[in-house]
């Protein structure tokens, strides 16, 4: 038979207590080590063409393709929300091998960048990504000969098309085709052509990970033939993350990203502890999609995941957070 337990507390002699800062919930808010806000994050939007279009992608719910219009509206909510940054995929009307939407003046993130700054200003911070990968028709974010992706070829036109994002009104250029030297070459391209003070965040340490599988239905951005894995990092590799950030920074990158997050939080700590820089880390969409597809058939609490994911990836080190999540994080910080 039990006993009932003393009613005098045993003496333990201990002197810390952990548990006593944690019986509060005031308490603990006030002695949280890592903190979140919406101005953390960046907010990943799909431009495609046409007016009142807005489709949402089934391997991503709640995430959609969006003419620029239906586009303009969901950035009205995103700043209302107190995120402050988006960044812009296009979904172009025709593709072929150079991928030349990608650097039209008349291209889909070009009339996209156009229309954000007039409605907003300096409101928002309208980021875009460079990469060809969306435009080409074999899908590859270069062009291709004999079945070899072309390096110093792609990054020609990756100039191109960060110099027309920047024309077109674009706050930051994001090169993520991992490409070498391509920072380098746009910097100076910019530099040249008085975009000096345009910002590049450099996907720096890309991996060619499974992770990305429901953005590039997204997108429409599989590859037609092969895959990255010439050009985007292999994922067992962690010193050579290092030496990329670093080649980024000495080209003239202002910002570096890890890409995935989850998967690459070792490699955000040490990024983090080897370069005093602005660090931005991509929770990319097979995270989000995981998270949604485990929520829907209730094996997961979807608020409490999202918010323990984005703080693992802020208490890893990044500053910057690119999260599908943004929206429902930030009404989710606010409920407090």
């Amino acid at each position: 038979m039990a006993t009932s337990p003393k009613s005098k507390p045993v003496d333990l002699g201990l002197v810390h207590r952990p548990r006593r800062l944690r019986g509060n919930a005031i308490l603990r808010s006030m002695v949280e080590e890592t903190r979140l806000s919406p101005k953390d994050f960046i907010y990943p939007m799909f431009l495609c063409e046409g007016r009142r279009v807005r489709q949402e992608i089934p391997s991503m719910p709640d995430i959609y393709r969006q003419s620029v219009d239906e586009a303009l509206k969901e950035m009205e909510e995103v700043l209302a929300l107190g995120v402050r940054s988006v960044i812009l995929f296009g979904i172009p009307g025709h593709k072929d091998p150079l991928g030349s939407e990608a650097y039209s003046e008349e291209g889909i993130i070009q009339k996209g960048v156009r229309a954000a700054k007039k409605a907003f200003g300096a409101d928002l911070l309208v980021v875009t990504d460079v990469c060809l990968c969306e435009y080409t028709d074999h899908g590859h974010c270069a062009p291709v000969k004999d079945g070899v992706v072309l390096n110093d070829e792609g990054v020609l036109i990756h100039c191109r098309t960060a110099l027309s994002h920047a024309r077109a009104g674009a706050d930051v250029v994001a090169p993520s085709d991992m490409m070498d030297g391509r920072v380098g070459a746009i910097r100076a391209t910019l530099d040249e052509e008085g975009f000096q003070s345009v910002p590049i965040l450099a996907y720096s340490a890309k991996y060619a990970s499974a992770y990305y599988g429901p953005f590039r239905d997204a997108a429409d951005s599989a590859p037609q033939f092969g895959d990255r894995r010439s050009y985007q990092m292999d994922p067992p590799n962690a010193e050579e993350a290092i030496r990329e950030v670093e080649l980024d920074l000495e080209e003239g990158a202002d910002i570096v990203m890890v890409k995935p997050a989850l998967p690459y939080l070792d490699i955000i700590r040490r990024v983090r502890e080897a370069f005093p820089v602005p660090l931005a880390a991509y929770n990319v969409s097979g995270e989000y999609s995981m998270v949604k597809a485990a929520a829907r058939l209730g094996w997961i609490d979807n608020d409490r995941v999202v918010m323990e994911t984005l703080t693992s990836i802020r208490r890893a080190g990044a500053s910057i957070i690119l999260t599908y999540h943004a929206k429902e994080a930030a009404r989710l910080l606010a409920k407090g």
